[in-house]
């Protein structure tokens, strides 16, 4: 039952893990428990995260009603893949601080939304 989404789903919870593990680690290198303190690196790792967060959950909503509705495969598949291709691409250009990327991952993103909002529709 909704193959799509949980293999996307899945692939977000490795996706968090790998945006999480860099956050602890930077946390342990400049020893700041809590909150962001003046380190620009530890800023950039935590909005990495935190963006991802903000953005996935509703997407893997999106995309878990299309597939259950029988929405088309077209946009199914334009979910899945510009909500992974999307959040790959902003999470390494703000961890490289790499402006197009990030760009280009939030334009997938919105793709992904805009897309799940449709099939709900279709």
């Amino acid at each position: 039952m909704l193959p799509i989404t949980s293999t996307v789903a899945a692939l977000a919870a490795v996706g968090l893990i790998a945006l999480s593990v860099p956050v602890s680690l930077r946390r342990m290198q400049v020893k700041q428990a809590i909150g962001m303190g003046d380190d620009p690196g530890l800023l950039r790792r935590i909005r990495a995260q935190g963006n991802f967060i903000e953005y996935v959950p509703v997407a893997l909503i999106l995309l878990a009603l299309a597939e259950l509705r029988g929405a088309p495969q077209i946009f199914v598949f334009a979910i899945a893949g510009s909500l992974v291709i999307g959040r790959t691409a902003h999470a390494i250009g703000m961890m490289g601080g790499v402006k197009p990327l990030r760009r280009m991952g939030m334009m997938a993103t919105f793709i992904s939304l805009l897309a799940g909002v449709a099939a709900q529709f279709v």
